[in-house]
């Protein structure tokens, strides 16, 4: 015997002893009890609403008269019934072992995977064990708007996805895919994790998804196999991949650039078969996936910024209880804290063990850049909602 199966063995005993055995004995014979004589499936709100709604009394005093004829004795048998069922439901729901399902695209030695263990380390220890959580890193159930869509649908219990991804369920997301609309991180930061947060809860849950936190995934920034890039005119006519939403090709659209919408999955075999040009991506992601291996050109154009949104499916979070929801809100914090100053920590080192390896690298002047962004803030505007990249830019002004 196990010590939770003891404990509830402990507990009904306890309460078992105060009631007299014609009592079981009644309810056994009304077919609620299996014939070992303990309590079954049938469950104490269907019991005791099949007793209060029953023309005959089940148990009778002993002048005979029904147990509704003394209220004192009445109640206390009533909230013993209650009391009993009660107690080993609550026992069982906290004996039960929950497992979820964490799925994202992020590389195993890339921070993201990192974290997302960390995640999963920490609720368990502080649930005792009661929530386990597989990892599924690299793609491993499938591309990033797969998963998206698995969490939406309870399949998968937690995504990262990003607000590009979002964005092709959540319009106000793609308002964050604005190009050259952070000035910096911490910029970044003061706007995603301010008041854009109570913004976008509502709609998150409309789809199914409860917000838990922001993580990281970067500054995005160019790489390619022909040329250095310095200029604006530098990126005319490469052929650029970027993942599928609008906030994306745009930015590349308006430098000159043709784009190809490639799988990420496909990415490295499109690189090296030189199906493509070039790609964008935070340095970290170029890193870990060495990136540089195949293209001998970065330019930090910084275009876009987005982070991994820690989202969990919200049928799953409703089964949790206060304490739990808790527990994963804080662990996930505590995660992206960690995963923002991981990621931006390592660039520098990162950007210097690509040069080693014979990665050219450039720092471009991103204001030339901007001024060519009016045609993709323009096609943005279906993308994004007109009035929703006001209210955003209201935001980013404000965080300045």
């Amino acid at each position: 015997m196990t010590t939770t199966e003891l404990s509830i063995w402990v507990r009904m005993k306890s309460i078992m002893d105060f009631i007299k055995p014609e009592f079981i004995t009644s309810l056994r014979g009304r077919g609620h009890t299996n014939p070992d004589g303990y309590i079954g499936e049938t469950g104490g709100d269907q019991i005791f609403a099949k007793w209060m709604q029953s023309p005959k009394p089940l148990l009778k005093n002993r002048f005979q008269r029904p147990i509704g004829m003394t209220p004192r004795r009445g109640r206390m048998r009533r909230a013993l019934v209650v009391l009993i069922f009660s107690v080993v439901a609550v026992s069982f729901a906290q004996a039960q072992t929950i497992e979820m399902k964490l799925a994202h695209y992020a590389a195993e030695d890339h921070p993201g995977s990192i974290a997302g263990k960390m995640f999963a380390e920490g609720v368990e220890k502080r649930t005792q064990g009661k929530i386990k959580i597989a990892l599924y890193p690299d793609n491993a159930l499938g591309s990033p708007p797969a998963v998206l869509e698995q969490s939406i649908r309870g399949s998968v219990d937690m995504a990262l996805p990003t607000q590009g991804q979002l964005g092709l369920h959540i319009k106000k997301f793609n308002c964050v895919m604005l190009p050259f609309i952070f000035d910096s991180y911490a910029h970044a930061d003061k706007v995603v994790d301010g008041s854009f947060v109570a913004w976008v809860v509502p709609d998150l849950e409309k789809i199914g998804l409860v917000f838990l936190a922001n993580w990281e995934w970067g500054f995005r920034n160019l790489t390619n196999s022909k040329r250095a890039v310095n200029t604006p005119s530098d990126v005319r006519g490469l052929m650029v991949r970027t993942p599928p939403g609008l906030p994306y090709r745009a930015a590349m659209e308006a430098l000159g650039a043709v784009v190809a919408t490639v799988d990420f999955t496909d990415l490295q075999k499109a690189l090296r078969e030189g199906v493509i040009d070039a790609e964008e991506n935070p340095v970290a992601v170029i890193y870990s996936n060495r990136i540089f291996d195949i293209h001998k050109h970065l330019a930090m154009t910084g275009h876009n910024y987005n982070s991994m949104v820690h989202v969990i499916n919200k049928a799953v979070w409703n089964k949790l209880t206060a304490e739990q929801q808790n527990i994963l809100r804080e662990e996930s914090v505590a995660a992206g804290t960690w995963m923002r100053r991981a990621v931006r920590d390592a660039e520098a080192e990162q950007i210097e063990k690509m040069k080693q390896a014979g990665l050219q690298v450039t720092y471009p002047d991103r204001a030339k850049f901007k001024t060519l962004m009016g045609s993709a803030y323009s096609r943005l505007n279906a993308a994004a909602g007109e009035e929703n990249i006001k209210e955003f830019v209201r935001m980013v002004e404000a965080a300045k």
